[in-house]
């Protein structure tokens, strides 16, 4: 399908949405009764989303935020609250009548908020070809709309572009454990529905790497849909533009865990314990958010043993297990990882677990980097089985 005939499909999906009070099918989260307390209740209405901007928690006042496919105005006015009265708010849209009714709210949202003038300028754009000026933006924000674009490494790419050094997105989107098929790409509703343009997880990250951002990590993930044997997932990432690397007396980097090995943004392999040299754009990356402390930086050599109060694991029982149907999803911020039953997760990739590693994946020092799905439409009758990390089931 052509990319003019799924924009215009999409367009008319959401012109029909604002206009009549369809429901969107995407998961959302919400507070409206804080929302409610400065947004009028028509936006309210109108928020469709796969869940809320995450990254709106960590704004500044006077900061700018940008949000893409900025739709009713829901998350552009919560924005506006937060970067306050010297701040600015933009949002993109492509549908006229979205813009039209969120630019309608704009002065109610101000008044209720205390300011003299509304903060938010909304845009009409595409996520391709975004009306903003280069390095312009500290924030994006993003909820259940890159999967409606036909070409999402040019909307990464143009993320990067807007983005300022040491900047962030937060986006909330809709992704696939696999590839969607063609019958479901060529069904213009679907599009719609969140589901034709949604990307494998692994692409969708990965889209995002090459775009250049790096740290990339989820923040969030809940399975949403089932459709013909395709798990459809709501997730959050948040990931950054880094600035540039400074001097940096970190002339080594030491993995403490809780994998037994990773592979870093970078393309840097570490193994728990074992240092390992390192430049300035690497030691920048494992300063950055979600890779500290994970890694101890040093002038010199230090590498630590399972004694050592650095080291990090998290041993699976010695038990039997049985397969259940659940498969692992590395998320970030690791190109691969491995764990201490000989397990290897390449980032987005689903592997099938059994139950001993299921449970070790539910561990606090584990969970954030990981979501798990269950394929498996009907319990089964499955034997125990010894699992071994040189052999056995697993």
């Amino acid at each position: 399908m052509e990319s003019d005939v799924i924009t215009q499909a999409v367009s008319e999906r959401y012109a029909r949405a604002v206009t009549n009070g369809e429901e969107m099918c995407c998961p959302t989260g919400y507070d409206h009764e804080d929302l409610r307390t400065f947004i009028p209740e028509p936006v309210l209405k109108v928020s469709y989303g796969c869940g809320t901007p995450v990254g709106l928690t960590t704004v500044q006042p006077g900061e700018t935020v940008l949000d893409i496919g900025s739709g009713g105005g829901i998350d552009c006015f919560e924005a506006s609250r937060r970067v306050g009265p010297t701040g600015r708010v933009i949002g993109i849209d492509m549908t006229d009548e979205m813009l039209a009714f969120a630019r309608t709210h704009a002065p109610t949202v101000a008044t209720n908020l205390g300011y003299s003038e509304t903060n938010v300028d909304f845009r009409k754009g595409r996520a391709e070809a975004m009306p903003v000026e280069d390095e312009d933006v500290d924030l994006i924000v993003s909820n259940c709309v890159i999967n409606l674009s036909p070409d999402k490494p040019k909307v990464f790419q143009e993320m990067f572009r807007i983005l300022r050094r040491g900047g962030r997105f937060s986006i909330s989107d809709i992704v696939a454990d696999q590839n969607v098929p063609n019958y479901m790409i060529h069904d213009k509703e679907k599009w719609g529905d969140c589901l034709s343009g949604a990307l494998p997880l692994h692409e969708y990250w990965n889209g995002l790497r090459k775009a250049g951002f790096l740290g990339i990590h989820q923040v969030n993930l809940i399975p949403w849909r089932v459709i013909d044997g395709i798990h459809f997932l709501s997730i959050t990432l948040t990931g950054y533009k880094l600035t540039n690397p400074p001097a940096t007396t970190s002339a080594f980097a030491t993995l403490k865990g809780p994998f037994s090995q990773v592979t870093d943004e970078l393309g840097h392999a570490f193994k728990r314990g074992i240092p390992e040299p390192i430049d300035r754009e690497t030691a920048a990356l494992l300063q950055s958010p979600f890779y500290q402390g994970l890694f101890v930086l040093s002038e010199t050599a230090m590498g630590f043993t399972r004694s050592d109060a650095q080291w990090t694991e998290v041993l699976p029982e010695d038990i039997t297990c049985v397969w259940d149907g659940y498969f692992a999803m590395l998320t970030g911020p690791f190109i691969e990882a491995r764990d201490d039953d000989g397990h290897t997760f390449q980032c987005g990739i689903p592997a099938e677990i059994c139950s001993k590693t299921h449970r070790v994946l539910q561990h606090d020092a584990y969970r954030p980097y990981f979501g798990v799905i269950n394929r498996a439409t009907q319990p089964g009758a499955h034997d125990a089985v010894i699992c071994e990390p040189t052999g056995g089931c697993c």
